[in-house]
């Protein structure tokens, strides 16, 4: 495998982002990974070196670069409760027009790549990012695959709500949902559900027994079992629309 930690040009400045793909068989279809609110970390970058195992170029950006953040653990330390409204600052600090602009500058750096297919890209998200994952599948007619794990603010009023941008975008679109999670609870989840009945190629999936959290290997809330399952997901996903 070969890896790379790069200074992409946005925008706004650079975002840190870590890159890893095989060491042959190049060009490899582009994913473009987006980190959960704890921001980018050794547990995240080992899933992107996963994903990239099956032959796949992994980009996993910084998406706190206008605050001057890249690893949360880089931080001063804090008490329990101010860490945690710290990471929910950061996390509010983003929004989807801001996400979708780095993304944006993300396919400008890989289409410069000779490691990476000119092709079709998938996106894929987790918590926060589930919903930039859809956003940029609606935004990008690239993205054949977006897939969404445990996201949150899955149906709101914004016009760019994962339930509207979901029914935009050609990709075939997989939401995996915890059956326990504060941040998407039962009814979000049906609204979603709901919305998307119509469409094609769109997928909601409920995790019994799991709760918010549960793919991450280094989360207590982790569950071998169901994050197994959605690994196989995102694979089949990935071979479909990516080959």
């Amino acid at each position: 495998m070969l890896e790379q930690t790069v200074d992409i040009p946005t925008r706004d400045g650079a975002t840190t982002t870590f890159i890893v793909h095989p060491e042959r068989d190049a060009p490899h279809p582009v994913i473009l990974f987006f980190t959960d609110a704890p921001a980018i970390r050794e547990e995240l970058r080992d899933m992107a070196r996963r994903i990239a195992t099956a032959g796949y170029y992994v980009m996993l950006p910084n998406l706190y670069y206008r605050r001057g953040v890249l690893e949360l653990a880089d931080l001063p330390p804090l008490p329990e409760a101010e860490a945690r409204a710290r990471m929910f600052d950061l996390m509010g600090s983003l929004s989807i027009p801001l996400v979708m602009d780095d993304a944006d500058s993300l396919m400008v750096f890989a289409d410069r790549d000779p490691a990476a297919s000119p092709g079709p890209i998938a996106t894929l998200g987790y918590c926060m990012s589930g919903q930039y994952a859809i956003a940029y599948a609606a935004r990008n007619a690239r993205v054949a695959a977006a897939a969404s794990i445990y996201g949150v603010s899955l149906v709101t009023d914004a016009p760019e709500s994962p339930h509207i941008a979901a029914q935009k975008t050609r990709a075939e679109v997989y939401f995996a949902c915890a059956e326990t999670d504060i941040y998407a609870p039962r009814e979000m989840v049906e609204a979603l559900e709901a919305a998307l009945k119509g469409k094609a190629d769109a997928e909601v999936e409920w995790y019994p027994g799991v709760h918010h959290g549960f793919a991450f290997p280094q989360r207590a809330a982790y569950d071998k079992p169901a994050a197994e399952r959605h690994w196989e997901r995102l694979f089949a996903l990935w071979r479909r629309k990516l080959g």
